[in-house]
């Protein structure tokens, strides 16, 4: 079934070639939802047979890469349901380029997902990257062009500096296949320590830009204040995990070098400054969606934490990755739907939300408690697994410092959430009739979001253990 993966590439890369060549809107929806579906179904099928390579090892499956994998899969499809909807109420210009660059992001992440070579999974970041680029674009005025240039310049430093980070780990590298994981690993021993100590400091800037990393965070506001919601929710909920995939890829290789003394300082200090820049810049912060991009920033944080502290610390990061991802794509599609039902020339249009819009509010209430940690959402367990390891590792100041923050966090976010939800809206304003197509991916979501919470199924369980290895942790 190698082939399989080599599919689940090419299927939306083809998909996406589709409905650019078609221009008729419900022909290109049609291409939407059936390359989303196949995508899925795809997914599924690798669950049944999780160890499988393909093109010389180059694309394979491991716990970590499936876990990812399945993340964009799902949230792909939740984004792609709603797409359907917001095209039919919100005309995107350019209808053609936005769903062709739906699904080329969608092949572009499965790409990074799939891959174990280190210059593929480079090419497949800038990939995700640039199909990106022109739905940040999409309203074409002044604000939208400064939010993609911005996005792409600092995006482009950022690869660039992953580029280099790739030289010097090939460089590093004297025996087996170039750049394959699976044979550095192996040949971890034989690595030139210093050129690898070179390789992950450029990786982990480069991909940390990506990820969003603080103080490598400044394309995050601007950008996803400024994308159309689903956008943004790929974007935090994806792109993020799949530039987290390719920072753990270069951990994986240095913790099995033995070089874990020299990386884990260094991550736990990237994790302790996001967290910070997070919790201080969204005190006072009213706009919903950067709001929601400064947390994105403040879980990036949480996710190197966990790999920092190693044990358990590494298991929490992976799941994270997965609780972190639904939750944003919840929040960012529930934030469209405020949007897209509120006149930005007044902002008393976006109060009052319970009455307004009663699912889109409940939904919101539901995620902002589940992207601040508390039962019984998904978050809550891999974050406090993260606050674990802390303890475990003997840093417990770092791990009171985290209370704190996060302590903060949950006011900045309340502060700003809490009033668009209870404050009473204008009598003018009516009661918002939602759709289906705007309401049903948010809704599956937030079941998602409990249930993670609640139970981890045992498939899950075990590719969350044989990542946490990997990464040189294990399980709780």
């Amino acid at each position: 079934m190698g082939w399989l993966l080599i599919a689940l590439v090419l299927l939306p890369a083809g998909a996406a070639l589709a409905a650019y060549a078609h221009r008729s809107p419900p022909l290109r929806s049609v291409w939407l939802l059936a390359a989303a579906a196949g995508h899925l179904a795809g997914v599924g099928a690798l669950w049944t047979r999780p160890a499988l390579s393909s093109l010389g090892g180059w694309l394979a499956t491991d716990g970590l890469g499936l876990i990812v994998l399945t993340l964009v899969s799902v949230l792909f499809f939740a984004t792609a349901l709603y797409a359907i909807g917001f095209l039919r109420t919100e005309k995107a210009r350019g209808g053609r380029v936005f769903v062709s660059c739906l699904l080329g992001f969608l092949a572009a992440a499965s790409l990074v997902a799939l891959s174990h070579h280190m210059a593929l999974v480079w090419v497949g970041m800038e990939s995700v990257t640039l199909s990106l680029a022109p739905l940040v674009y999409h309203r074409h005025d002044r604000r939208s062009l400064e939010a993609v240039w911005k996005y792409l310049v600092l995006s482009s430093v950022g690869i660039a500096l992953a580029l280099f980070g790739t030289f010097f780990l090939a460089a590093a590298q004297t025996t087996g296949r170039p750049l394959v994981i699976e044979d550095l690993v192996a040949g971890a021993g034989s690595l030139q320590p210093a050129l690898l100590r070179a390789a992950f400091v450029f990786l982990l800037v480069g991909y940390g830009t990506k990820m969003g990393l603080a103080p490598l965070h400044a394309w995050k506001p601007d950008t996803y204040g400024e994308a159309p919601g689903l956008v943004a929710g790929l974007m935090a909920g994806a792109l993020t995990s799949c530039a987290f995939v390719a920072l753990a890829r270069i951990t994986e290789v240095t913790m099995a070098a033995g070089l874990g003394s020299f990386i884990q300082p260094v991550l736990v200090a990237f994790g302790l400054v996001s967290l910070a820049v997070a919790a201080v810049f969204m005190l006072g912060q009213t706009d919903l969606k950067r709001l929601l991009a400064y947390s994105s920033v403040e879980h990036m944080g949480l996710l190197v934490l966990g790999l920092g502290f190693g044990g358990v610390g590494a298991y929490g990061s992976a799941l994270h990755v997965v609780n972190n991802g639904v939750t944003k794509g919840l929040l960012f599609l529930t934030a469209s739907n405020v949007a897209l039902a509120s006149d930005p020339s007044q902002p008393s249009s976006s109060r009052g939300l319970l009455r307004r819009l009663p699912i889109s509010g409940v939904l919101l209430l539901l995620g902002l408690f589940a992207v601040t940690g508390s039962p019984p959402f998904g978050p809550f367990v891999s974050m406090f697994t993260i606050f674990r390891s802390a303890i475990d590792g003997g840093h417990p100041w770092i791990a009171g410092v985290m209370v704190a923050l996060l302590a903060v966090v949950f006011v900045g976010m309340g502060v700003t959430v809490l009033p668009m939800l209870y404050d009473p809206a204008p009598a003018a304003e009516p009661r918002v009739r939602e759709p289906a197509l705007l309401v049903g991916g948010p809704i599956a979501l937030a079941v998602a979001l409990v249930v993670l919470g609640l139970y981890l199924p045992a498939p899950l369980q075990h590719l969350l253990a044989e990542a946490a290895r990997a990464l040189g942790g294990r399980s709780p």
